[in-house]
């Protein structure tokens, strides 16, 4: 498997062979301090890594100084337009910048943002994505991924020119072929980490089915060093999704549930207990495995390699069990609570 070169963001390693990390971006206004720490410590707690934030002015400037101060979680700052933004989030101590080379202006501008970027040690994304190509690349190539690909290659060298290597690349696009293809043709052309993500991808499962495909695949490939699941709405969303994804391909350790598609077996209201599970999981980091099954005929067997799982009886009753092996059998109200003492005993001794 190839080894991208490693990019230092704050404390955290993206690509030289570091795990994979998890991003994602704020959708308050970044003019809106307390909010928007709000959410930043809300993406945190959900398994995000780094976390975005777009920078238009320079009253953002102000209060993302104040903000940088008041969390440990490494910042980047989201430029579309004004080099002097990014020369000036730089300067105030965001870890990274992310600029679009569609958007980004003169040559003699990225020149300043690389000195910058140096002198206070901030990495940079060159974000490319489908929508703001160049529009030499758009009349070469059309909207593909060659074009995504080239835009990117194109800017990295710019970096380059000016002595900067500190560099993560993108390739967006809404179309999840598009992105395999452009990201497959970065990976074999240069070692730069890659930065995966599907853009505008929509929202709820329409998002997460088409992101969880574009990054998978790629994942699953040996390709990508950091994601956003970019979705419409909560971005906790967002990190919650990017976490899953990860978990499926045993690339981060953390709680997994596993539940049945029920069947005429099922005594018990499975969906119901699969959210209460779900809630009770939330934020755990430690890895665990939870089963949810809907049935004793066939829970505890099909789910034997579960730390611990519920199997739903009729009459009002259920089992709980561990590893394969029936625990004890409760009342179908006692499921949660019991569960929920067994689980806080095993994670506390991981």
């Amino acid at each position: 498997m190839k080894t991208t070169r490693k990019v230092q963001v704050g404390d955290i390693a993206i690509g030289g062979g570091a795990p994979i990390s998890v991003q994602s971006m704020t959708n308050t206004p970044t003019a809106d301090e307390s909010a928007t720490l709000s959410q930043i410590t809300a993406l945190s707690k959900a398994g995000c890594d780094l976390v975005r934030l777009a920078v238009t002015n320079e009253e953002e400037v102000a209060v993302c100084r104040r903000i940088l101060a008041k969390t440990n979680v490494p910042l980047v700052a989201d430029i579309q337009f004004d080099y002097r933004l990014a020369v000036a989030c730089s300067d105030i101590g965001f870890q990274k910048v992310r600029f679009n080379p569609g958007n980004i202006g003169s040559e003699a501008g990225v020149k300043e943002l690389v000195h910058a970027c140096k002198t206070n040690g901030t990495a940079i994304r060159i974000g490319v994505n489908g929508g703001s190509l160049q529009k030499d690349l758009l009349e070469k190539y059309g909207r593909t991924a060659e074009a995504l690909a080239e835009s990117a290659l194109m800017h990295a060298v710019l970096l380059e020119k000016f002595g900067f290597y500190n560099t993560v690349l993108s390739v967006k696009s809404s179309d999840v072929r598009t992105c395999i293809q452009a990201y497959t043709i970065l990976h074999e052309k240069c070692d730069y980490p890659l930065h995966l993500g599907v853009t505008e991808s929509g929202a709820k499962l329409a998002g997460i089915v088409k992101s969880s495909i574009g990054i998978g695949a790629l994942l699953y490939n040996g390709i990508g060093d950091t994601i956003r699941v970019s979705l419409t709405g909560d971005p906790v969303s967002e990190a919650e999704t990017a976490v899953r994804i990860l978990q499926s391909l045993n690339l981060r350790k953390g709680a997994e549930i596993v539940s049945c598609p029920t069947c005429s077996r099922c005594g018990i209201d499975l969906a119901a207990l699969y959210g209460e599970v779900e809630t009770m999981l939330r934020g755990v980091q430690k890895p665990v495995k939870v089963a949810v099954m809907g049935c004793t005929v066939n829970g505890p067997g099909e789910a034997a390699d579960a730390d611990f799982g519920i199997a739903g009886g009729k009459n009002g009753k259920s089992v709980i069990f561990s590893k394969g092996e029936v625990l004890r059998t409760v009342s179908n109200e006692q499921i949660i609570p019991e569960l929920q003492a067994l689980l806080d005993e095993f994670l506390q001794n991981q």
